[in-house]
């Protein structure tokens, strides 16, 4: 027998509005994080339907990140069908991992089927072979020989990211046909642009806009109005490479082509914008020295993540240190330099540190080469030299009044100068070597411009503190 109070309580929750799940922070709101809290514990499975079940993509991944573990699987389970698989290219690897290992791979088949290609593949990559090969096996032929071509590609490629649902017609087509083909086809995606021009290998001749379609006679052949594709995109490009043409060329959709000039899919500008915002993490993450961590990480992946650079720059600090002890018996004599060095370097590595953002970035984005290296980097070192006369007085003018001494203002004022010059020329370098020998300049610069800031900074100040007081 069902308890009336569980029944009232029901209704009422069934009833309460949630047309915005956010708060004006942008983060899921408290309220309805409670709500749903407390329709998962009552199984209130019409509540779930009603304000959960029918949230966007982005917005069931974003509340499926912010309830608690124990609470997806939950919410999962009652959702049953309901469930819209695409929120799970919305959330963290981990989680969406933690997920998919729960559900059946007969309700995970039958949601694929439902997905357009790219989120398809998306899913399909991270899971097992096993339950890969047996959730492809229960789609049909045609679906299942296009998300394996696609998972042959290389991770990260355009060939992972593209959709493979397009319309393709070949040349010899009239407009009234290509319109009729379109109306009547059931295969189609549900969105696109674009209109495919090919020949009977599937060879791209072209493409055709759909504005010039529906702006053309019935009569008309597709050939005489297709335009040539000057953009295709190699299946096995990187995707960030491809997200590079886009921003370029300001395309919404470009075709992507395999090794024979042959088409297999599209990218749309859907996807990316997810490849931007995903390179951006990466490269922001990665100076960080933090690599592809995420916050769903536990707490073994994270310090594991975390670990090799931090041994990394231990060594880097133990042979600044090493500097330090060459020049004790100065430090002994005159206590201000124990208590100014640190600026020194640190000032260094700030300015190091600006300049190899800019670089890691220019980099990244293919802004920076072999002919204009040369410019930037003379570019870089006067920026430094400006910044270090600068500082350099400003810092010479403060420890010379705060010790009383103007020898103490002028040593620290030309190590200032070297230390900001060598920070420039570090933070540009580095990363251009780094990226020159094919290592990643955003995960490893960071550590080798700090250990040059450091070493030059102390040496510079010690060494000229130690030469300039045995001079005199």
């Amino acid at each position: 027998m069902i308890d009336t109070e569980d029944e009232d309580r029901t209704r009422t929750r069934s009833e309460e509005p949630a047309d915005d799940i956010y708060a004006e922070n942008g983060s899921v709101r408290a309220d309805f994080l409670a709500l749903v809290g407390a329709a998962i514990a009552d199984r209130d499975i019409l509540f779930l339907r009603q304000h959960v079940a029918r949230l966007h993509e982005s917005e069931l991944g974003d509340l499926l990140e912010a309830i608690q573990p124990e609470q997806r699987l939950a919410l999962v389970r009652l959702l049953g069908a309901d469930f819209d698989l695409t929120a799970l290219t919305e959330v963290d690897e981990a989680i969406r991992l933690e997920i998919v290992e729960q559900m059946p791979n007969e309700q995970i088949a039958a949601a694929i089927g439902e997905l357009d290609s790219d989120d398809a593949v998306y899913i399909l990559e991270d899971l097992d072979k096993d339950d890969r090969e047996e959730i492809l096996a229960q789609l049909p032929f045609t679906e299942r020989v296009r998300l394996r071509r696609a998972l042959d590609y290389p991770e990260q490629s355009a060939g992972r990211r593209m959709q493979t649902e397009f319309v393709a017609v070949p040349p010899f087509w009239t407009v009234g046909q290509t319109i009729d083909y379109m109306r009547e086809e059931d295969e189609l995606p549900e969105s696109f642009t674009q209109i495919f021009v090919i020949d009977p290998t599937f060879k791209l001749l072209g493409i055709v806009d759909l504005d010039r379609i529906l702006r053309t006679k019935r009569q008309v052949r597709i050939e005489s109005i297709m335009r040539e594709t000057n953009y295709p995109i190699p299946a096995e490009m990187d995707q960030e490479e491809a997200a590079q043409i886009f921003e370029q060329y300001d395309l919404l959709s470009a075709a992507v082509v395999d090794d024979n000039g042959r088409l297999v899919g599209v990218l749309t500008i859907d996807d990316v914008v997810d490849v931007i915002q995903e390179e951006a993490e990466e490269d922001f993450m990665r100076l960080g020295g933090v690599g592809d961590e995420e916050l769903s990480d536990s707490l073994a992946e994270t310090s594991r993540s975390r670990v090799p650079w931090l041994a990394v720059n231990l060594v880097t600090a133990f042979l600044a240190a090493s500097v330090i002890g060459i020049f004790d018996a100065t430090i002994e004599k005159i206590v201000a330099l124990a208590v100014l060095m640190p600026i020194v370097a640190g000032m260094g590595g700030n300015a190091g540190s600006q300049t190899m953002t800019v670089t890691v970035r220019a980099l990244a984005t293919r802004s920076i080469d072999i002919h204009n290296a040369a410019r930037i980097i003379r570019r870089e070192a006067g920026v430094g030299l400006l910044n270090g006369v600068l500082f350099g007085l400003l810092i010479g003018l403060v420890a010379g009044l705060w010790f009383q001494d103007a020898n103490i203002g002028g040593i620290i004022a030309v190590a200032m100068l070297i230390n900001m010059i060598a920070a420039a020329l570090a933070g540009i370098m580095i990363p251009l070597v780094l990226d020159r020998i094919g290592a990643d300049p955003a995960v490893s610069s960071a550590v080798f411009v700090t250990a040059v800031t450091d070493v030059i900074g102390f040496f510079a100040f010690l060494g000229l503190a130690t030469w300039w007081f045995a001079a005199v």
